[in-house]
């Protein structure tokens, strides 16, 4: 067994254990920022950043065992963030997938000890078609990190590991220098929440940069009457719509107020006919929303006016209706 009675150990034994973990990741992650204080590694790293900017092709990232994981998810980084990359698994490699590496493309090896036996032939094709090849590494002396053009040597860190053998710094020494560079991209390429959104249309990440022109209704679908309709013109076009209120527009469509279930019930109760005018009845100047804002600040401007719906104007001008349901079925919250 695994646990039990005799083998728990006590909570300020585990915490204890946790906390230090988390102290030798950050004193790894120190010595890896104090790292670009030196001039030939920031040098290295700034010329990675550079190259993989300019590059024509894709950056094929490789690793093996636990670098292979982070070669995954720095992989899916830099994918997500407008930098075309692919993971290539070094076992693979020599049964066929060395083909996947074309002339234009840069190769990224991440790799702890430098000696993996599966990276030797990707790196003899590396250097017998001329492909450029960087080494994330924590032997620079190795075979793996001699053989780069570029090689990024990570600081020789202590492994957070009790009995020092599981790479666990090491690791995450791996993937935040990923992270940096995939980030070092996207502010060097001026990557934006648009651009973000682009590759993730779906999920929450999606949902979050949706912009009110995505969920609005428009064209007919919007409720509308001209500011001489009457009460019953509005409680007609109001129950068609279903979105108890209508905007007021004139001829050229520009949004002069709105007509909302409050308002027909505080012109009854006030005495007025259904044959009153909206355009003296109506709420002028209604709160609304841009159609190129982001839908989830519509939610949060209906929230705080404890309203249902906003109209969509844009420089005075009627563009659509969304309702809080709208922002709902599409998974903001």
């Amino acid at each position: 067994m695994l646990s039990g009675p005799s083998r728990r150990r006590s909570y300020s034994a585990v915490t204890d254990s946790a906390l230090r973990t988390l102290r030798i990741t950050h004193d790894g992650l120190a010595e890896l920022a104090s790292g670009f204080d030196d001039a030939a590694f920031s040098t290295v790293f700034d010329t990675l950043v550079h190259q993989v900017f300019d590059l024509k092709g894709r950056v094929i990232i490789t690793g093996m065992g636990k670098s292979g994981i982070i070669a995954r998810k720095v992989t899916a980084t830099l994918t997500s963030t407008g930098t075309p990359a692919m993971y290539l698994h070094p076992a693979e490699a020599g049964h066929g997938d060395l083909g996947m590496i074309t002339e234009n493309d840069l190769v990224i090896m991440i790799t702890r000890s430098g000696a993996s036996a599966e990276l030797i032939p990707i790196i003899a094709y590396c250097k017998r078609f001329a492909i450029p090849l960087a080494t994330i590494t924590s032997h620079a002396d190795s075979v793996a990190g001699s053989a780069a053009d570029l090689c990024l040597a990570l600081p020789a860190v202590r492994e957070a590991c009790p009995i020092a053998l599981t790479p666990t710094t090491s690791t995450t020494l791996q993937l935040v220098l990923g992270d940096a560079l995939a980030l070092a991209l996207v502010e060097l390429r001026g990557f934006s929440a648009d651009d973000f959104y682009k590759f993730h249309p779906n999920g929450r990440l999606g949902a979050q940069l949706l912009k009110v022109d995505d969920l609005m209704a428009t064209g007919d679908d919007i409720p509308h009457v001209g500011a001489d309709a009457t009460l019953l013109d509005a409680t007609t076009e109001m129950t068609r719509a279903r979105y108890g209120s209508t905007a007021v527009i004139d001829e050229s469509n520009m949004l002069l107020g709105a007509f909302t279930d409050g308002d027909l019930r505080r012109a009854i109760t006030g005495g007025h006919t259904m044959e009153a005018r909206v355009g003296d009845l109506m709420t002028r100047n209604p709160l609304t929303v841009a159609p190129g804002e982001l839908a989830s600040e519509a939610l949060r401007r209906m929230q705080s006016k404890s309203v249902m719906m906003l109209f969509v104007a844009q420089a005075g001008r009627l563009e659509g209706v969304i309702h809080m349901h709208d922002t709902l079925r599409a998974g903001i919250a």
